[in-house]
Parts: C-alpha cells; sequence; structure tokens
C-alpha cells in the first residue's frame, strides 16, 4: 500500500514538473529570442519600408488590456503624482502623495479593470501638466492600487493644467482592434523611433526634450518646404507639444501619405497571414534598418498597428538621409543579432520582468509576463544605434 502511494506520489511530482517547465518565465540570462522569427518580403512605400515577421509559435493575450481601450472605458485612470488621495483601493496614501506634489518625471496610473493592462514605451497620454510619454514597457496587474509611473515630459513649454487626468490624444486613426486610419475611436499617439530611443535608450529628459524640438523643427521645415507659411505652419511653430504637432492636420496629411497606403496593404496581408502567425515589423527608412516591433500574437499586433504605422511614417517625413533598399536578408540578420555586451533587468515578482540588452550598434527591449498561466515574451523592440 505505502508502495502505491509513493508511486502515485511521484507521479504527481512528475506531472506537476512538466506542467511547471511548461509554464515557465524566460530565465533572466536568456537573450530575447528572435530565433522563431521569419521576415517576409517588404511593403514599401516612399522612403518607408516594413518586413512583415511570423512567428513558429503565438500565445493567447486576449487578456491584456491596452491603454487606449482602459482610457476610452475609464476603467484606467493616469494624473499627476500627488494627486491619488482618495483613489486608493487598499493601502493608505504615503505623505510624500499629497496634493499639489506633481513632477515632471512620474505620474500616477490607477488600472480598474479585472485584466492586466499593458503598457508600452512611447505611447503618449495628454493633458494635466504636461502631455507625457510611456518610459519604458511594463504590465499593470488588474485592480491595482496606483502604480508610479517612470514617464518623460513631451511638452516643455506648459507646466499649468489642463485637465486633472490624463487621456487620448483626441487623434481617430485606429480602432480597438486596429482599423482604417480615418477610425471613430479616440486613440493615443505613439511617439516616432527617434523620440521613443531617447526615452527608452538614454532615459534622460534633456535628450527627449531636444528631440521633441528637433523633429517639431523638421515638422515645420517639411511644411513651409518651396512655399510661404500657412496658418498650420505658424500654429506647429506656436506649441511645444509633440501631440498638437502630430494632430496638426497638414502634417497628418503628410504622414497619411506615407502610412496609409502601408497600413492598408499591411492589414490585407495580416489577414492572409494570420494562420502563418504575423507578429511583427522590421522598419527600414530610406535603406536603413532602424526598428523593429515584435509581439506574442497577431492580436496584440493588430491592436498598435495604426498607431505603430503613424509613428514609422512619421520618422519617414522627416528624414533627410538617402539610401538604396533594405533587403529581407538584412531584416533578418537586424532580428537575428541579439547578442549583447551588457543587460539590465528590471522585474516586478509575479507581474513582468523587463530585460534591456546592449550591443554593438543596437539595443534591445523585452517585457515577459510573469503572470498565472503566461512566461512568454509580450513584446519585443530593438532600435538600431
Amino acid at each position: 500500500m505505502r508502495s502505491r502511494r509513493f508511486v502515485s506520489l511521484a507521479v504527481l511530482v512528475v506531472v506537476a514538473g512538466m506542467l511547471c517547465l511548461n509554464l515557465r518565465p524566460v530565465h533572466a540570462g536568456e537573450q530575447p529570442s528572435t530565433s522563431g522569427y521569419k521576415v517576409l518580403e517588404p511593403i514599401r512605400h516612399g522612403s518607408l519600408t516594413v518586413f512583415p515577421v511570423v512567428a513558429s509559435k503565438s500565445y493567447a493575450t486576449g487578456d491584456f488590456l491596452t491603454l487606449d481601450e482602459g482610457l476610452r472605458s475609464g476603467e484606467v485612470v493616469v494624473t499627476e503624482y500627488g494627486n491619488v488621495r482618495g483613489l486608493v483601493r487598499r493601502r493608505p496614501v504615503p505623505a510624500v502623495e499629497r496634493q499639489g506634489s506633481a513632477e515632471v518625471n512620474r505620474l500616477v496610473l490607477i488600472n480598474n479593470s479585472k485584466r492586466p493592462l499593458l503598457l508600452l514605451a512611447g505611447e503618449i497620454v495628454t493633458g494635466g501638466k504636461q502631455d507625457r510619454v510611456i518610459g519604458k514597457d511594463r504590465i499593470v496587474p488588474a485592480e491595482s492600487d496606483p502604480v508610479d509611473l517612470s514617464v518623460f515630459c513631451v511638452e516643455p513649454g506648459r507646466w499649468t493644467a489642463s485637465s486633472d487626468h490624463f487621456g487620448t490624444s483626441g487623434a481617430t486613426y485606429g480602432g480597438n482592434v486596429g482599423g482604417p486610419l480615418n477610425g471613430r475611436n479616440n486613440a493615443t499617439i505613439m511617439a516616432q523611433p527617434s523620440v521613443r530611443a531617447k526615452a527608452m535608450g538614454d532615459k534622460d529628459q534633456s535628450q527627449v526634450w531636444a528631440e521633441v524640438r528637433k523633429q517639431q523643427q523638421a515638422m515645420t521645415t517639411v511644411e513651409v518646404s518651396g512655399m510661404a507659411p500657412t496658418l498650420s505652419t505658424q500654429e506647429i511653430q506656436s506649441t511645444t507639444s509633440y501631440a498638437r504637432v502630430m494632430e496638426n492636420k497638414d502634417v497628418k496629411q503628410k504622414v497619411d501619405e506615407i502610412a496609409a497606403p502601408i497600413e492598408h496593404n499591411y492589414e490585407s496581408l495580416i489577414k492572409q497571414l494570420r494562420d502563418r502567425k504575423a507578429v511583427g515589423v522590421v522598419v527600414a527608412v530610406n535603406g536603413r534598418i532602424i526598428w523593429a516591433d515584435l509581439f506574442a500574437s497577431t492580436e496584440l499586433l493588430e491592436k498598435y498597428w495604426p498607431k505603430l504605422v503613424r509613428s514609422y511614417a512619421s520618422e519617414a517625413v522627416v528624414s533627410r538621409a538617402k539610401g538604396g533598399e533594405a533587403s529581407e536578408a538584412q531584416a533578418q540578420a537586424f532580428l537575428a543579432d541579439m547578442e549583447g555586451r551588457r543587460e539590465t533587468i528590471e522585474s516586478e515578482p509575479g507581474v513582468y520582468r523587463q530585460k534591456e540588452v546592449n550591443g554593438d550598434g543596437f539595443r534591445a527591449f523585452s517585457l515577459t509576463s510573469l503572470l498565472p498561466r503566461t512566461g512568454f515574451e509580450v513584446h519585443i523592440a530593438k532600435m538600431a544605434e
């Protein structure tokens, strides 16, 4: 009898061990796993080229809430640091978090949804005392207490409250699961790669401000090239808000000229490639590969695609460099090279792990979910330097 009980117990231990192995998180020392990705033929329009990427495996990501979904539903609240009184679910408000203690590089987020919230570096929230850009990928648990967000200002000329809470920019280029550029649902803006790089890589407010001013000036130059300044150009020059520049009607028109064909072609391609697990893109501007965004599923890619393609197109609009055409082999090699000289890991036990890999001429960032029944990389971003 004891022998049978011992055998049964041993079987249970083995089975449990197998389940744990199947669900285990990626070990801290592992590199972002790009060996399972394949680059396909590019979609080109003007100076912008995107290479669709398919994966050997896809994951269930339906439980994740995006920032756009949370802000539109009101289940996610973003406010200035110091305005959290009365919003705490369980713990008392720390003494430092008092009214009037707003800080440039700190915001507070509360996720009242029953779903975990996914935040991507580069997403811009507007309102408060200044518009801010999210500084790093992270996951916020369902029904969270206030979370201290690391952010950077992308509106250096304002420090007066336009609203108590932050929201979407008012951009109307996408819906809950992607959609045409003229969709009805408000969304946040995704900063273009050069601005995202300063927030994610340099992590320096002065560098972010410098890049914002540089891109604003570049947009103005594009606008007035060969013609007298227009009312729209004057509006661009009169604001320090990166979001408002991107929403300027003439800037939007120029971005749409590049973004719309790419978006529509890729949406059609995603439908064709859904069974092949299309999960991301490698991006080239004027023949130079600059960026890659990869997700855990086609579903997540479809949600972020409308604002991602506009961020890539915004980069293409202001780029002055001239080059040839990037090839599939170059794009595949860009994904394959993830060996770094140094890596930094930040983790919230049981929620997420974020890893930065610094290599020769690139930085890569991977966000791994540590929530129950996950243990997979939700998002990988790689930038060329």
